[in-house]
Formats: C-alpha cells, sequence, structure tokens
C-alpha cells in the first residue's frame, strides 16, 4: 500500500490485506505443486447478479481468483470455483439465484473437488444465509459484500479440507489494494464509496451494504489515473448515492472529487450513479457543466411524484424541490438528457397520487425511465404498510405509465436526428451483427456500420433515425 496516501478512516489496516494476500500465494502454490497452472490451471467461473456496484464487485472477485491460480472461464462445466455474487434488491432476484445454485448440484456431484461459494448482498440476510447453510450442502463458503477481501482465505480453508464457511457481517470496512480483473479494458466501473444512510421505507440496500463509507480521494484518483493508463475511455462512478460522498471524509465532497478526475490527463469521459434528489447541489450542476469530460446525462430517481407517496418512502423531498432540480440542470446544460427511476403501486398509492406520477413525467420530459412494479422486500418498512397495492391495479397503472413514457423518450430520441456526435463504439450489436452498438452522453445505444476494429475507440457519427429505444446512424 502506497503510504504517501491518506486512508480513508473505514478503510481496512494493510496488515489485514497482506494477510489475504499470503493465503492467495499459499493456493496459487497449492495448483503449481500439482502441475495446475498455464493452460492446465483451474477455471473460475464468477457469476453476478444485479446492479452496477455488484458488477464492480464481481471484478474484484474475478482478480482475486487470477490472484489465487484460477483462469476465468465463460460457462460453469468444467470449472473448479463457482462464485455467484447475488443482488437482493428484489425477490425475483433472489428466488433467480437460489434456483441457479440449486442447478449447480449436479456439477458438484460429478466433481468433488469444484469448490462453491456465495457472495453478495442476499447472503447478508440472516434467513438467505440459514437457507443456503442448511438447504445447500454443496455450497462450501458464504461471504457478504463487506467480506470479499476474505475469498483467498476462505479458498484456502477449503482447499485444506477445513468446515463450511459462512462469513457473513464480519467486516464493514474498505479493502484498498485489491487486484480486478475487467472483462474489457475501454469501459470500467469506479467504486467511490459504499453503503447507504438513507432508509428508503421500501429499498434493503441498507441493510445488506450496511451505513455511508467513502473511499480516500487519494485512493479514487489514483485508481483513475491506472484505468485511464490501462486504456479506459468510459469510467463511471458508482456509489448507493453518490452524492453523499466525503460525508465522512474532511474537506472533500463529490463535486470537487468529480472535477478532480475530469481533470485528469487522458481522453475519456466520466458519468457517476446514483444520486439523490435530496443531495443534488447547485455545485454538482455547476462542475457538470464547466467539465468537458464530464457527460451531459443525469440519472436522478424520483420514485413517485406524489408528495404522499414520496414521505412514505422516506425520500424527503417534495415533487416541486425535485422539479427545481431538474429546472436548474436544464438551464445549466440546455441539452443534458435525464433519467429517472419510478416505482408504480407503492403502498397507499391512490389514482390522484398515480396522476402526479405522470404529470412529473409531463412537466421533466425524461430521455427514459426504469420503472417498477413495487414488489414487498422482507425486512424493510413498506413490506408491513397497510394498503398494499392490488398487483392488478399497479400493472394497469405501469402500462399507462410505459406508454406516456415511451411517447416521451422518442420525442427527446428525435431532438438528435441530424447530429453528429461522438460516440464510444463498445460492442457488435447484438441483433444486427453488420453493426456496432455505442453510446455518447445520452444512455441511448446507437446502431451504425463500422469494421469490428473501431470497438473501444472513440468515433463520429451522424444520426440517421431514432425511434423509441436506440438511434440509427451512419460513420462520418
Amino acid at each position: 500500500m502506497n503510504e504517501q496516501r491518506k486512508a480513508s478512516p473505514a478503510e481496512l489496516s494493510p496488515e489485514i490485506i497482506e494477510a489475504q494476500f499470503a493465503h492467495a500465494s499459499a493456493v496459487a502454490r497449492f495448483f503449481a505443486d500439482r502441475g495446475m497452472v498455464g493452460e492446465r490451471a483451474p477455471r473460475c467461473y464468477v457469476q453476478t447478479f444485479g446492479c452496477q456496484q455488484n458488477e464492480a464487485d464481481s471484478e474484484r472477485i474475478a482478480g482475486l481468483a487470477v490472484l489465487m491460480g484460477y483462469k476465468l472461464t465463460d460457462r460453469p462445466e468444467g470449472a473448479k470455483l463457482i462464485l455467484v455474487n447475488t443482488c437482493a434488491v428484489r425477490e425475483h432476484a433472489e428466488k433467480k439465484a437460489l434456483s441457479i445454485i440449486g442447478q449447480y448440484k449436479h456439477l458438484k456431484d460429478a466433481d468433488p473437488d469444484l469448490l462453491i461459494g456465495v457472495g453478495g448482498c442476499m447472503v447478508t440476510q440472516k434467513h438467505r444465509a440459514d437457507q443456503l447453510k442448511n438447504s445447500y450442502p454443496y455450497v462450501g463458503f458464504v461471504f457478504d459484500t463487506g467480506s470479499i477481501h476474505t475469498l483467498p482465505s476462505l479458498v484456502h480453508t477449503s482447499l485444506g479440507g477445513g468446515k463450511r464457511s459462512f462469513n457473513v457481517g464480519e467486516s464493514t470496512g474498505i479493502a484498498e489494494g485489491i487486484p480486478t480483473a475487467r472483462a474489457i479494458s475501454y469501459k470500467a466501473w469506479l467504486s467511490i464509496m459504499y453503503g447507504c444512510n438513507n432508509f428508503c421505507s421500501y429499498c434493503i440496500v441498507p441493510y445488506t451494504r450496511g451505513r455511508e463509507r467513502s473511499r480516500s480521494p487519494e485512493a479514487i484518483l489514483d485508481e483513475a489515473r491506472k484505468l485511464i493508463a490501462g486504456g479506459a475511455k468510459d469510467i463511471t462512478l458508482l456509489g448507493q448515492n453518490v452524492n453523499s460522498y466525503g460525508k465522512d471524509l474532511d474537506g472533500t465532497d463529490f463535486p470537487s472529487l468529480l472535477r478532480s478526475i475530469a481533470r485528469l490527463d487522458g481522453d475519456f469521459r466520466v458519468r457517476f450513479m446514483t444520486s439523490h434528489p435530496k443531495d443534488a447541489s447547485d455545485a454538482l450542476i455547476r462542475v457538470m457543466a464547466e467539465e468537458e469530460k464530464i457527460v451531459r446525462h443525469f440519472h436522478l430517481p424520483v420514485q413517485s411524484g406524489s408528495d404522499a407517496i414520496l414521505n412514505r418512502m422516506n425520500r424527503r423531498y417534495t415533487a416541486e424541490k425535485y422539479i427545481g432540480i431538474t429546472e436548474r440542470l436544464r438551464e445549466a446544460i440546455p441539452d443534458i438528457s435525464i433519467t429517472s427511476d419510478i416505482i408504480v403501486g407503492f403502498p397507499g398509492e391512490t389514482e390522484a397520487d398515480f396522476v402526479a406520477t405522470m404529470e412529473m413525467l409531463r412537466r421533466v420530459r425524461y430521455d427514459m425511465i426504469f420503472s417498477f412494479i413495487y414488489s414487498p422486500r422482507k425486512g424493510t418498512p413498506a413490506a408491513e404498510m397497510a394498503d398494499q397495492v392490488p398487483h392488478d391495479v399497479s400493472t394497469a397503472r405501469f402500462e399507462r405509465m410505459l406508454a406516456l413514457a415511451n411517447e416521451i423518450s422518442l420525442e427527446r430520441n428525435r431532438r438528435f436526428v441530424g447530429r453528429t456526435v461522438r460516440v464510444l463504439a463498445e460492442e457488435v450489436s447484438r441483433t444486427d451483427p453488420s453493426k456496432i452498438t455505442g453510446r455518447a452522453d445520452s444512455p441511448r445505444p446507437i446502431h451504425f456500420t463500422a469494421d469490428p476494429s473501431v470497438i473501444g475507440q472513440f468515433v463520429n457519427v451522424k444520426i440517421t433515425e431514432a425511434d423509441t429505444f436506440s438511434l440509427t446512424a451512419e460513420m462520418v
């Protein structure tokens, strides 16, 4: 660890990390002594459910696996280590993960040397951890979001024939210096903080990821420099509420951190998610307007347009305050793309409340929304609230809202037709292999004809067509 860098108060000591690296070296020696190196190295399969933060966590999980001598694979068959990184935001995600973990039993039966570990948000819930312990005996170890750094010791113990381990709730510190393994070099997730203090009444995250802990700005900037040097063109700063960054540190906040990153040398762009409206400051808007490397896109979850529902959600802002933020954003950055999250059918939502949400869409005119029908999460206050909305009512409202949202999205997308924009070419189109898919500042995918050799590069394209969910372009 760099002694010149100032550590965050939540940062784990170097000795703790060094001990885990020692376990990783011991695992690597275990394989080397058996000739399991190079093409004969054991395979590790990492499966990820959930949000971008889980994607970032999985890159660290994969990095530790490589450090231990494993070779990453994109299929579970033939792997010697399977690591499942789970999500707990919705019940459906948990059930899907459990179903897939259940399917791995036949792989364990066929290969008793296979190790299976389960991590992520789901396992921080006692009833799920107990379920894995009692009903999935072939799962060798469990580690939560605060214990990713302990993976080497868990694997080392398992290889030595040790008992099953359920490493949950034992650490909430920030582990710096953990290696990452990224599937692509030109796009990167960069976690700037962990946890959440907001306790929205529908959300399980504060219970699964703990309280807010900010990484030191020095550690973040150091990682950003390494990403840029490694070819990163698109860097997304991650946090459950990035606007709260630095509240547990002295002398820094999110706008100043964002400006520092945007002023690093290199040809790249930076974006961030997610922001809580109660902390979206004028200083942040000003930094976005002034720094060219920050994309002109702001994801600002509103969840509802009704003050009564916002109050029941414990969101701590009003509809008018939210609209004021979007108006200041558009005044400072006229062409900004604004996206949002909306929950339909929250407990107690009346038709009038829903109409207020529809009015919010009409006033803000989002480029895109991510919308959900409310589903209870065990352990959250909302799950115990009276006046749960019938599913058929929620579904009907959801469809009405999507129709309006799609109409507005199409209108917003059409403003790009005829423009030339700078796009990061990201991948071959999943629906048309003759085209490349990329993104500009707007979150909408842009499809254009080009040779795959442009993937990972910035190119200029002219938008020729717009539909509800994407844009079509031609190379300039």
